[in-house]
């Protein structure tokens, strides 16, 4: 008898069968486990989308970093701006 699939090992083989661009076919022979079961985990996953994942947490966190990154940058260039006209401005 064969042991299950730990829920780690199933939200990775749902994980990458979503995001890789490879055909369910491919990501379930490369995890190992049979068609029918992959897209039945695929299934129960978009039935449950509620549940927080680890994933889910890096990319709202990636998210919020790039917003943080943009705004810094604004600044940034406004500051510049504002010391070449204030350079500009004392001569």
């Amino acid at each position: 008898m064969a042991s299950r699939p730990s829920p780690e090992f199933r939200a990775e083989a749902v994980r990458v069968a979503l995001t890789s661009g490879l055909s369910r076919k491919q990501v379930a022979a490369d995890f190992g486990v049979g068609f029918s079961t992959l897209s039945r985990w695929i299934q129960q996953e978009r039935k449950n989308p509620e549940k927080p994942t680890a994933q889910s947490d890096l990319e709202r966190e990636v998210a919020e970093l790039r917003r943080e990154n943009r705004q810094l940058r604004e600044e940034r260039d406004v500051l510049k701006k504002a010391t070449v006209f204030f350079a500009e401005r004392s001569k």
